[in-house]
């Protein structure tokens, strides 16, 4: 059966559904796990040198972009580069209806957090506008944050920050500029962010806008610090 008939089953069968369908390597496609253990070892890792703000891959800290217009957060940290079987993962799981791949996504994100100090007092999902919610059936990113906080044990907040207007996907943009207007102003926080030092989720960054205009949102309504996690860093 096909991914795109998965899907659909998967919002009339729920958990079920892998039982009967088992999750199979997005890298080689063997059944048993999101990633098999010859596969696993050969992700495609964000290593240095990188932006320390926007985690540029291959760019000097503060990269061009960030010194022509920094970003409104601490700074983003990814384990992999968007490219590959992580890839294959994230697309399975964000638009094919393949919500069991949370478990293990969201344990490689708690492992790179084990091993680099991110700083976060409470673990925040990119939030997603109610529209597309609906249409999706879930937020990715608060399922990979769900799982982050509770093998962290770190407080999960996901009322505080929303989604106030539903703007066209990032990847409809064809510049950096546009990615950065076209998400400004989309957030607003809904209560008091005072004090806190926040860890935003998501599956994948791009340029960092995004993140930094949840993070603007954040520090307008007190956030001491935002951060920003990710699973990949596109190229």
């Amino acid at each position: 059966m096909s991914l795109t008939a998965k899907s659909l089953l998967s919002k009339i069968a729920g958990p079920a559904l892998e039982l009967i369908f088992p999750m199979s390597c997005a890298g080689c496609g063997r059944e048993g796990k999101l990633f098999c253990l010859t596969c696993l070892p050969r992700l495609p890792r964000l290593s240095s040198p990188f932006c320390e703000l926007c985690a540029a891959p291959g760019a000097q800290s503060p990269c061009h972009w960030c010194e022509e217009r920094p970003l409104d957060i601490d700074g983003i940290r990814a384990p992999f580069l968007f490219e590959g079987p992580i890839r294959n993962a994230i697309h399975s799981f964000k638009y094919k209806g393949v919500k069991a791949a949370q478990t293990e996504l969201g344990d490689l994100l708690s492992r790179y957090k084990a091993s680099h100090r991110i700083p976060g007092t409470v673990i925040m999902p990119v939030p997603m506008h109610s529209r597309r919610l609906r249409d999706r059936g879930y937020n990715q990113s608060s399922l990979l944050a769900r799982r982050l906080a509770k093998i962290t044990e770190i407080s999960f907040e996901d009322a505080l920050l929303r989604r106030i207007i539903d703007t066209p996907p990032q990847v409809a943009t064809t510049s950096r500029n546009q990615r950065r207007d076209n998400v400004q102003d989309s957030f607003r926080c809904y209560g008091d962010a005072g004090g806190l030092q926040v860890l935003l989720v998501d599956d994948v960054a791009t340029t960092g806008s995004t993140l930094s205009a949840c993070a603007a949102a954040l520090k307008d309504s007190g956030a001491a610090s935002v951060w920003g996690l990710v699973l990949a860093r596109e190229t």
